[in-house]
């Protein structure tokens, strides 16, 4: 088995006085491609932020790659090799495709470079297109490439995709589910959170289900495929 990569245990958010994670325990090994799922408001983003260091937790332990991260900061977390490409992108506006991606390039914990400027082009010839003009020129979907260029660029081992696809056309949609399969195939672990459920588990081999801060499904995707009271009840489809 394909070793540890993120394990969270027992985690207990909360925002203000309200507590949004009832002990959540998550993990994902090396290669994995994982689903997130659950409707809005079920806490999928909160145990994102609460990994990586975005929010603290009250209770509980992360460890990246067996090292205690409960309390380290977002870039020791990015640094550990984890890349996360949040809903809303983050892209620099007023910096050119180009630069945008440069400023984000560094070698993986193990020093390899597998992700280079040229490759993140092979992957997104749209943006090859576009290489001179502002982040804030592009569409919708244009910047959520760049977005993920961006964290390809970093040479992760794991990838955490917040609603990729949300607000964007249906064309840009399928390419961006294209784009999600490659990396996948590269062989870097992915979590995928989306709305999408049939896209989600017909890309990942195991799925986690959050209702109201706690899971309540955590297995093969092929089994939420086929389960469709399952989807009813959780997903609300």
């Amino acid at each position: 088995m394909a070793e540890m990569l993120l394990e969270a245990r027992d985690l207990h958010t909360y925002y203000g006085s309200s507590h949004i994670l009832h002990g959540v325990s998550f993990s994902i090994r090396k290669g994995e491609a994982l689903g997130l799922m659950g409707r809005n408001g079920m806490g999928k983003t909160t145990l994102i932020r609460s990994m990586l260091g975005l929010v603290r937790p009250r209770h509980g332990t992360v460890r990246v790659n067996g090292d205690d991260m409960t309390r380290a900061k977002p870039h020791r977390i990015a640094l550990a090799g984890v890349a996360y490409v949040p809903e809303g992108r983050g892209i620099f506006p007023n910096l050119s495709v180009r630069e945008n991606l440069l400023m984000a390039a560094r070698a993986g914990v193990d020093g390899r470079r597998e992700w280079t400027f040229e490759r993140v082009m092979e992957t997104f010839p749209r943006l090859g297109e576009r290489i001179n003009n502002g982040g804030g020129q592009l569409s919708g979907g244009e910047q959520q490439m760049l977005t993920i260029g961006r964290a390809l660029m970093t040479n992760p081992d794991l990838l955490i995709l917040d609603e990729a696809t949300e607000g964007l056309a249906p064309l840009m949609v399928k390419e961006i589910w294209k784009v999600i399969r490659t990396i996948r195939d590269t062989g870097i672990a992915t979590v995928v959170v989306d709305k999408n459920h049939s896209a989600v588990t017909a890309l990942t081999n195991r799925s986690v289900i959050l209702v109201k801060g706690e899971v309540v499904f955590d297995g093969p995707s092929e089994q939420v495929r086929q389960d469709p009271a399952l989807i009813r009840k959780h997903l609300g489809v």
